[in-house]
């Protein structure tokens, strides 16, 4: 006989009236501060755990024993030509600046020995300098395996957390206005997937490469960049168009707007 609306009008209102309204407002505070603790502990657990695994881990007994097995095997330096064509580039200009010097400088003699000397001197530390770059990437591939494996570890045995976590998520989510919402999803999309995205994506492919000691191969690089950001950004329509719409409608004619 009546609308919904006003049923849950009057329900509300007599618990707004109740007696144990304020005792069930405080166990609900206290339920709600209880799942956010939980979900940040274990947010920051997710962060320190695996990254303290990874440090440790490297520095305690995988760098040593890299060191120790390329001691064994001195003649390899490099791991790429890349860091071979590296070294071999600070060389060249560590010669040219002696010869500047030599030629600005009349007072600044040197024999052919003692460049050739200086010269050698440079070489040894480049070869140093490059040996432990190798020994690091090397050491880093054996690290982020462990990390990893720590982080599934994390995630497999803490399956309550992850509920409060998600929780803790969706919380923040809801509790954006939709012109939040829309900003964060213009953000974003414009960040991985914009016009200016490809810098950023070959700048964070090169770092990645130089971390694993691997050759950063200009057209792996500029095939990855054709073809990812390309998927992302279609998955990024389709999550719009196929969920953002049933979950925020105000959000996503906001978002229309704004790209309008």
């Amino acid at each position: 006989m009546f609308p919904r609306s006003i049923g849950r009008t009057f329900k509300k209102i007599f618990s707004d009236i109740s007696p144990n309204t304020d005792q069930e407002f405080i166990k609900k505070y206290q339920i709600s501060r209880q799942r956010t603790t939980i979900a940040v502990k274990f947010l920051l657990l997710l962060i320190i755990v695996p990254l303290l695994t990874h440090q440790l881990s490297k520095r305690i007994f995988i760098l040593p024993l890299v060191e120790k097995m390329r001691t064994e095997n001195s003649h390899l330096i490099f791991l790429n030509q890349e860091m071979e064509k590296e070294a071999f580039h600070e060389l060249k200009i560590f010669r040219a600046e002696l010869k500047f010097k030599s030629l600005l400088d009349s007072e600044w003699k040197n024999s052919p020995e003692n460049v050739e000397s200086k010269i050698k001197e440079k070489a040894i530390e480049l070869a140093a300098k490059f040996r432990d770059k190798s020994a690091n990437a090397i050491s880093n591939i054996f690290a982020d395996i462990i990390a990893l494996i720590t982080f599934a570890l994390v995630i497999v045995f803490s399956a309550k957390d992850i509920i409060s976590l998600q929780h803790f998520v969706d919380q923040i989510v809801y509790g954006l206005s939709d012109s939040a919402k829309a900003f964060l999803i213009i953000l974003s999309t414009d960040v991985f997937v914009g016009f200016h995205s490809p810098h950023g994506w070959e700048i964070i492919l090169e770092g990645f490469a130089e971390h694993l000691g691997l050759p950063a191969s200009r057209n792996y690089i500029f095939m990855f960049i054709a073809t990812f950001p390309v998927i992302l950004d279609t998955i990024v329509k389709y999550w719009i168009f196929r969920y953002l719409s049933r979950l925020s409608p105000s959000a996503l004619a906001t978002l229309k707007e704004m790209n309008d």
